[in-house]
């Protein structure tokens, strides 16, 4: 392959982590205004149970909170703990004026119900966007709190194609809870028209050839390949799978990097494409949620 031919590929590449610098910027400077007027925005993160990937994602994210300055609170309970007792930790900090973002770190331990523990958050501190108040709003288009990772690839979209995406076709590869489902009403929401193929789509490679914007949030690694796509979409992979090569573990997303990237007009690494944004957004929400709780602000 020519030097000119991989520069016009590197070209292509969305930087995820510098695109999530600028949304931590607009944070700070929200963070500041805010403190100016005598609120301290506080995010509180709750980790049950030992899964060392948890562990890791928490300490990112209270990281990025001291960074743009956010407060931040941690609490943290071994494996045992009862749900009895996650929801009064949920309680007091519903009921903490003082905090404004809750989190709680998923998965949870089997004994516990995650939708129990979700439903139990307050919709105005759900950083998350999980609680179905919330789910609900983002259907209707109303300004509420919206899951960071599709709400982070909106903002890659637009940072790729401009702020207005009307009449571009998009397909979401999955209808996940958590990614695929709101990413659709979110791209509805700005005017896209929308499909969302799953495991028993009829003829999936030629649905996704319609694409102009294609989100793979599936969590099969190298799923998508160039055979999916039509020339110059736009790719936005989700998927952080882990698997083997060479004997070496290798993060890879869902769609086939190498075989993708020279027919595509734009589209995100994995990993530093999708990733980054998902914390930046969890700042955004954080402020977001502050200024839910505090109209005046």
């Amino acid at each position: 392959m020519s030097i000119a031919l991989l520069q016009r590929e590197d070209n292509k590449i969305i930087d995820g982590k510098s695109i999530a610098h600028q949304v931590l910027q607009e944070v700070q400077a929200d963070v500041s205004k805010i403190k100016q007027k005598g609120i301290d925005p506080c995010l509180a993160v709750v980790l049950v149970g030992d899964d060392p990937a948890s562990h890791v994602y928490v300490r990112n994210k209270v990281e990025k909170a001291n960074v743009v300055g956010i407060r931040s609170l941690e609490f943290r309970f071994d494996e045992q703990l009862s749900e009895v007792d996650l929801l009064k930790t949920i309680d007091t900090l519903n009921t903490d004026p003082t905090v404004h973002g809750i989190l709680v770190q998923l998965p949870l331990p089997k004994h516990i119900d995650e939708i129990k523990v979700l439903e139990h958050i307050d919709p105005k501190k759900d950083v998350d966007g999980f609680h179905s108040e919330n789910v609900g709003g983002m259907s209707q288009g109303r300004d509420v709190l919206t899951p960071c990772t599709p709400t982070g690839c909106v903002r890659l979209i637009k940072e790729t194609l401009g702020q207005d995406l009307s009449g571009l076709h998009a397909v979401i590869v999955g209808r996940s809870n958590i990614v695929g489902k709101p990413m659709a009403a979110l791209l509805l929401k700005e005017n896209c028209t929308v499909t969302v193929v799953h495991s028993k789509t009829q003829d999936l490679h030629l649905v996704c050839q319609q694409a102009d914007i294609l989100v793979a949030a599936v969590g099969r690694p190298n799923m998508i390949t160039a055979s999916y796509l039509k020339a110059d979409a736009v790719v936005i992979d989700v998927g952080i799978n882990r698997v083997l090569e060479d004997g070496k573990p290798r993060l890879v997303g869902d769609v086939a990097f190498n075989d993708v990237l020279p027919m595509v007009s734009a589209m995100t690494p994995v990993p530093g494409g999708v990733g980054p944004m998902t914390i930046a957004y969890l700042m955004k929400n954080t402020v977001q949620a502050a200024r839910l709780q505090h109209p005046d602000l």
